[in-house]
């Protein structure tokens, strides 16, 4: 499996993983230094999501016959634009604005990414590399993100997205130096991309994901107040705290490849129960604080396990169109992200108490595994090779003799664009 691209598209995973975190660490400075509350601050956080949800479909459709390593350094080129004018944004709109345009490229990177790793990668190594880009994204969370928000508490937020920045433009020579270049598929087109997002199983993938990991969400938006109020810490060990959950975050990920390559539905199904019951054990563990600590840590990784499961199913339904519906599924993740994080804080208002979000998760992540079921008892075996590797399925179909018309060798794995 080639390392180097790999190693390339996770670094612009932890830079977009670094700017996507970490202004939930800087809320109070910037609150403070622009002059307004700290609940309005917070939509900052919620502006980011929303350029996701928008620039992942709205992007992926635009850049459709664009090829994929010049589809890459463009995304990458806007995200960089988007944290250099959040750094200089000189009031408060003008950073709202930046964190909007700073998350267009988000989803849009990690489905073209994911599409660029998984045809890198030979055949039965496919989630893998896709778990591979993943890391950037967990490490970040583990590294970045503490880092990230002690710098901009010591020298101002201002400087953390021009480090943010700075990250960006590494990112952009690795993947200009690194990633392979290949034209444009003949088959690419939008309406093809449209055609595969239709698709029932890609729906019911999407689907799952914004209730499954709805259920992460619900708990992870209030994982700093449960912190102080209920396990016993003070403030400074919030971070480290985030710190864990980030390592259970990695952990997650690091299991997701081989698992997803050997069974992806057993995966998925596993990682959304275990979801649910390591929720509801959250509220007895809280009470004693080395076992809330190991919680933490396994919330992350059963949270994150199910990432890569979902990304692939919903590629390999989207056969040889999957860019689109790839870079949808975190629009989807990004819904998760919002309507967890306002269904657990409902909770909490209605005064059920601030473990009450773990509840709200559990269910939600139960109502996730119900539907990601049902879309495995609908799907037919056998019907559209729903286990062949995403960006691989046409090229499996073709045989050695077509395979050699387009350029490639009869047993040379297909190339990332």
């Amino acid at each position: 499996m080639p390392i180097a691209p790999l190693l390339a598209l996770a670094v612009s995973s932890f830079g977009i993983g670094t700017t996507e975190f970490v202004m939930m660490g800087l809320l109070p400075n910037v609150a403070d230094d622009l002059g307004t509350s700290v609940p309005t601050a917070g939509h900052l956080v919620s502006a980011y999501a929303i350029g996701v949800v928008i620039g992942a479909p709205l992007l992926t459709a635009v850049g459709s016959r664009v090829p994929r390593k010049r589809m890459l350094l463009l995304l990458m080129a806007l995200f960089i634009v988007g944290n250099l004018a959040s750094a200089l944004a000189p009031g408060y709109g003008w950073l709202l604005a930046g964190r909007v345009l700073a998350g267009l490229p988000h989803g849009a990177f990690f489905g073209v990414g994911a599409v660029v790793a998984a045809r890198l990668a030979p055949e039965g190594r496919q989630a893998r590399a896709v778990a591979t880009m993943f890391l950037g994204l967990t490490v970040a969370n583990i590294v970045g993100v503490p880092a990230a928000t002690l710098l901009g508490q010591n020298l101002g937020w201002r400087a953390t997205f021009l480090v943010v920045t700075a990250i960006g433009l590494l990112a952009l020579a690795a993947l200009a130096r690194l990633i392979p270049y290949a034209p444009v598929d003949a088959h690419q087109s939008l309406g093809r991309e449209l055609r595969a997002l239709g698709n029932r199983q890609v729906l019911l993938g999407l689907a799952t994901a914004v209730f499954g990991f709805g259920g992460v969400f619900a708990v992870y938006a209030y994982l700093a107040s449960m912190t102080t109020e209920v396990m016993g810490f003070g403030e400074s060990s919030v971070t480290l705290v985030l710190a864990l959950f980030g390592v259970g975050m990695t952990l997650g990920a690091l299991a997701a490849g081989p698992l997803t390559d050997r069974a992806p539905r057993p995966t998925l199904y596993g990682s959304l129960g275990a979801l649910a019951v390591v929720l509801v054990a959250f509220r007895f563990t809280v009470h004693v604080q080395w076992a809330a600590l190991v919680t933490v840590v396994l919330l992350g990784a059963v949270g994150f396990l199910t990432t890569t499961p979902l990304q692939m199913l919903v590629m390999r339904k989207a056969k040889d169109a999957p860019t689109l519906a790839a870079a949808s599924n975190h629009s989807a993740f990004n819904l998760a992200n919002a309507g967890g994080a306002w269904l657990g804080g409902a909770a909490i208002a209605a005064g059920w108490g601030w473990m009450s979000p773990t509840l709200v998760g559990a269910v939600l992540a139960v109502a996730g595994l119900a539907i990601a079921v049902t879309a495995g008892a609908l799907d037919r075996p056998g019907r559209d090779r729903q286990d062949t590797p995403a960006g691989a399925s046409r090229v499996v179909a073709e045989g050695p003799r077509a395979r050699q018309e387009r350029g490639l060798s009869p047993s040379s794995p297909a190339s990332g664009s």
